[in-house]
């Protein structure tokens, strides 16, 4: 089996890296979290004091990190991974970022003989923590090959989209179609709300007909409980979709929807709600009508 580097430990990498050590992989860790990293290292992972000592010791790294910056200082910084990488060695980059950067990461690392994948995913911490993650991937078909058993030991749904940048580009797509699915349920939540009908009893009315979606099931009944406790992030979406607006206007796409989803993303911000769950985005549509999406008490 390969040997593995895993950087960045947050909400979605923890268990992405634990079912790699769950299913045998022989995998070292680095973060800035010293309690994610003896949580890894408490079930069979070995603790690296930097990037560089990940490189050094993997054939193949993972880094799962919050944005663009942090990508390139954990490849390209001082002590960073391409100081000590092997050629031959394979990057894979599961972080959301851009795809400029993505293909400017790449390039880099191929100088140096190391090959790179952009492969971003898709549903949240529960598939992050059962394995069942969808993976959108960039980068040549023969590197994706060699690597390929690694990514299915963290997800289901497996990609080979094209090119470098091409995962980076379907996780943007992505993130444009889930938040404002969430976005556009919100509204039609406190509509019903207002109205003062059963909203529970009108989500099971609906779901199975056209306006049923794996958005829907999966943030309607969390809604309804009052759970915002964070799978996706508003602060880390909100930061998807500045790359969404960034890349489409570099490209000539404009985004009328996007560009307003943005903006009630730093509404919610700047009321507090960064690091609530993107349901979340319910709570801006409840504050302009003056009311609260719950469960009717029996």
């Amino acid at each position: 089996m390969k040997k593995i580097g895993f950087i960045g430990l947050g909400i979605m990498g923890k268990p992405m890296a634990s079912n790699l050590v769950a299913k045998g992989y022989s995998v070292t860790v680095n973060d800035l979290n010293e309690t994610a990293v003896a949580e890894l290292v408490a079930a069979g992972a070995t603790r690296a004091a930097s990037p560089a000592q990940v490189a050094e010791r993997s054939e193949v790294i993972i880094t799962m990190l919050p944005a663009n910056k942090h990508v390139k200082q954990v490849v390209l910084g001082d002590n960073g991974v391409l100081q000590t990488a092997k050629p031959g060695t394979v990057i894979i980059d599961m972080s959301s970022i851009t795809p400029v950067v993505s293909k400017e990461v790449a390039a880099l690392a191929a100088e140096k003989g190391v090959e790179m994948l952009d492969a971003p995913v898709s549903g949240g911490e529960p598939k992050a923590i059962d394995a069942t993650l969808a993976i959108m991937v960039g980068g040549k078909e023969e590197v994706f090959e060699e690597v390929k058993d690694v990514l299915y030991a963290m997800g289901t749904e497996v990609t080979l989209v094209g090119g470098n940048g091409s995962g980076t580009t379907a996780k943007l797509a992505n993130q444009v179609i889930v938040n404002l699915n969430i976005a556009a349920m919100s509204e039609a939540l406190v509509l019903a709300t207002k109205a003062g009908i059963d909203v529970e009893k009108m989500y099971q009315a609906i779901r199975g007909g056209l306006a049923g979606s794996a958005v829907l099931d999966a943030k309607a009944p969390l809604i309804l409980d009052r759970n915002f406790v964070a799978g996706g992030r508003i602060d880390i979406n909100m930061k998807d979709i500045t790359n969404v607006i960034d890349t489409a206007h570099e490209i000539g796409v404009p985004m009328p929807l996007s560009s307003q989803l943005l903006e009630i993303f730093h509404a919610l911000k700047v009321d507090g709600k960064s690091a609530d769950d993107h349901g979340g985005i319910v709570q801006y549509f409840e504050k302009l009508a003056n009311v609260e999406v719950g469960r009717v008490e029996k």
